[in-house]
């Protein structure tokens, strides 16, 4: 970036359990998300947007350091992210003020206020809280500010975070990066069940039904109306959001990016929204609009989400630190290297101790044969041991409804999937566990 223009703002926006196909950019029919849609056709849709860990505490520590799990020591929900290097003590070392609004999930404080020294670096605008599934519900609550006091609202949940990001934006001064953590489309966990706002559009009748949802058991067909009506939501906030950088002058000069840590599979995958390395768990949106991303140029290939981290730096003009994993994704755009061949890597926890990797055909999963997330200790991120569980042809099988794990006829693609998945547990984990075919009698 030429010294002499000014350093973009940048704003990420960061849901929670949405699923990619809930906007309409990505094929739903619904026409619940025209603001994200319009964002993705001016800007850059990630086609193929793959989180590099289904859970919700993980994930934001890999998005905060730009690294695996196992590598933040963030493997499960529940662990404090402690040592590493965060995005904002990155923008903020830049020269960026830097602020967060709403979902933190990384400080195991729970319920109560976040130390300044557990905030992850952002100092300049803090509206927060650890988990606030804990300190709210759907249509009131408490977070945090800076100094620690509760900040309550008595509206619908979406619609508070988002006016708490409007005044970050216009306090915080330029540049500036910003991010707002929304709970939603989240259930909430202590009514087990999804919550849309009181004056929701219906949806109930003939909502769009996903290929891997339909004709299996589990709880889409009572929660997807309330689903879609919380995504529309969320549409609604992200123009209120875009409205108040308009307003400040500043749009133009504004990364946005939109994305969630997980899918939702509304427990057809045994007992689970998440947690397992299927489609509707791990494919989330990715949308990013502004500098760098203003030609309508998307990306074909498989992207994991750790490439968003070092593509903000990279608009920014700031340095990437050696220890991201991902890379920016300004040369595909810009044609420098080509749309192809992409794969992502990705990590299960708590449900099970699991690796998987997505390319752009094929889903290869495994998983340790005994060892649990749930069960394992501070030691068991991973194991010396993994079965192999999942094999999908997502070219002829989109919806993951036929395993063909363990088929003869599909011998040699699952060989070099392994091989391709142990390459990277190597690389990223510095580990060579034995993976077994699953004819040998494993689990």
């Amino acid at each position: 970036m030429n010294s002499e223009e000014t350093p973009p703002n940048v704003v990420v926006v960061v849901t929670d359990q949405q699923r990619w196909d809930s906007l309409g950019t990505y094929g739903n029919p619904m026409g619940l998300t025209p603001t994200l849609d319009e964002l993705a056709r001016d800007g850059t849709t990630l086609e193929v947007a793959i989180s590099p860990q289904p859970v919700c505490g993980p994930f934001r520590a890999t998005f905060q350091t730009g690294k695996y799990a196992t590598e933040t020591g963030v493997w499960k929900s529940a662990i404090p992210l402690e040592g590493e290097q965060t995005l904002a003590e990155i923008f903020k070392e830049a020269g960026y003020d830097v602020g967060y609004v709403g979902n933190w999930h990384l400080a195991s404080t729970f319920d109560d206020p976040v130390p300044p020294a557990q905030r992850g670096g952002y100092d300049d605008f803090w509206l927060a809280a650890d988990v606030p599934e804990f300190t709210t519900q759907p249509n009131d609550g408490t977070l945090y500010d800076a100094d620690g006091q509760a900040v309550t609202f008595d509206q619908y949940r979406v619609d508070a975070f988002t006016e708490f990001a409007i005044e970050g934006i216009e306090q915080l001064s330029e540049p500036f990066f910003l991010v707002v953590g929304y709970v939603e489309p989240h259930d909430q966990n202590d009514r087990w069940t999804f919550v849309a706002p009181e004056d929701a559009t219906r949806h109930d009748k003939d909502p769009f039904v996903p290929d891997d949802l339909r004709n299996r058991p589990g709880e889409w067909y009572h929660e997807l109306p309330d689903y879609y009506g919380i995504v529309e939501r969320l549409d609604e906030n992200v123009a209120r959001i875009l409205e108040a950088l308009s307003a400040r002058g500043i749009r133009d000069n504004t990364l946005f990016v939109y994305t969630s840590d997980h899918g939702c599979h509304f427990r057809t995958r045994p007992g689970e929204h998440k947690r397992t390395p299927h489609e509707s768990a791990v494919r989330v949106p990715g949308i990013l609009s502004g500098p760098g991303f203003t030609d309508g140029v998307d990306i074909q290939r498989v992207t994991s989400v750790l490439d968003i981290p070092p593509t903000l730096l990279d608009v920014a003009g700031v340095e990437i630190p050696e220890t991201m994993r991902g890379s920016s994704l300004r040369p595909v755009v810009e044609h420098d290297i080509p749309d192809e061949d992409g794969a992502a890597f990705i990590q299960i926890s708590e449900s099970q101790i699991g690796r998987a990797l997505r390319t752009e055909r094929w889903k290869y999963a495994v998983a340790a044969p005994t060892m649990t997330g749930w069960q394992g200790g501070s030691g068991e991120q991973s194991s010396d041991v993994y079965v192999e569980r999942y094999l999908y042809d997502l070219q002829r099988d989109p919806g993951e409804t036929v395993n063909l794990v363990g088929r003869p006829d599909h011998r040699d693609i699952a060989d070099d999937l392994q091989n391709r998945l142990l390459a990277h547990i190597r690389e990223v984990e510095n580990e060579s566990p034995d993976i077994k075919p699953f004819d040998k009698g494993y689990p």
